[in-house]
């Protein structure tokens, strides 16, 4: 009797155990979703493997490069850069790449498809048209130069196979010198097969415009957004530490098009860019994100 009452008792451990790791396995797994913007986290990333270690524990599983230089990302061939990406369970989806111009756009796609990228996203007016003025961000040579640059580009990229998405800040939602909103007239004018866009919800926020009437007025054409929330000083904050109603826009997923979103946060103020990630993913899940 007290051989079968231990080998009773060991089953029914055996078996208590199990229950406890597939339900580990099962929380693990519902707690990993979402984006990051590598942007984030990229005084950091000098030692990608430790940093992307630290990214997939936070719980993302996608994310967004912004670290191309000389033919690699991160200082790593964009092959090798796959393969560490692969190592750490995360996708990569889109990359920012602020130097393509037409002299280097095949190279820049060809190295792209190698590390496993979707969308080429074109951070800021390319080709010398991006600058500051007295600490805001601006560009030169109007709305209709940047639409034609970034149907050529993006047409580039469709031959190709991936998708060309143009990233707001603010100044884009602002009147030119002529008279225009460049956003607009981007949205209006560039060629929806091959030039899309990257939503800030930040920066449209910062620039007093509302990204509901955005998705409105042209529904369908922001594929990616950026997560990144404002605190009352009109700061970068972690995602859930801010003002902006992301469950109302969240509700408009479908209206925009969105197929991804990444965390961002340009620059931290209360917690380090490791500490703010983990933040940003909690308050992800508590407005809804998938």
């Amino acid at each position: 009797m007290k051989i079968k009452s231990i080998v009773a008792v060991c089953a029914m451990l055996a078996m208590t155990l199990f229950s406890f790791k597939a339900t580990d396995k099962e929380v693990q797994s519902d707690k990993r979703f979402g984006g990051l913007a590598l942007y984030t986290v990229r005084d950091a990333m000098k030692d990608a493997r430790a940093t992307l270690e630290k990214v997939a524990q936070a719980g993302y599983v996608n994310v967004e490069s912004a670290g191309y230089n000389n033919g690699k990302f991160y200082n790593l061939s964009p092959a090798d850069f796959k393969s560490l990406l692969d190592e750490m369970k995360l996708t990569p989806i889109s990359a920012h790449q602020g130097t393509a111009n037409f002299e280097n756009i095949d190279q820049q796609i060809a190295d792209l498809k190698t590390a496993g990228f979707k969308y080429f996203v074109i951070p800021v007016p390319p080709m010398g048209l991006f600058g500051h003025d007295g600490g805001k961000m601006t560009m030169k040579g109007g709305a209709k130069n940047l639409a034609g640059i970034l149907d050529k580009l993006g047409e580039k990229c469709a031959a190709a196979g991936l998708q060309l998405l143009y990233h707001n800040h603010d100044f884009e939602f602002m009147k030119d010198a002529e008279g225009t909103v460049v956003i607009d007239y981007l949205l209006e004018n560039c060629n929806p097969k091959y030039v899309n866009f990257q939503m800030d919800l930040y920066w449209v926020t910062k620039a007093g415009a509302d990204p509901v009437a955005y998705f409105k007025r042209y529904p369908g054409r922001f594929k990616i957004w950026h997560v990144k929330d404002m605190d009352d000083q009109g700061r970068f904050a972690p995602v859930g530490n801010g003002k902006i109603d992301f469950k109302r826009i969240l509700d408009n997923k479908k209206l925009s098009g969105m197929q991804y979103y990444f965390v961002e946060q340009d620059a931290c103020f209360n917690e380090t860019a490791l500490e703010a990630i983990v933040i940003s993913h909690k308050g992800l899940e508590k407005i809804g994100f998938k």
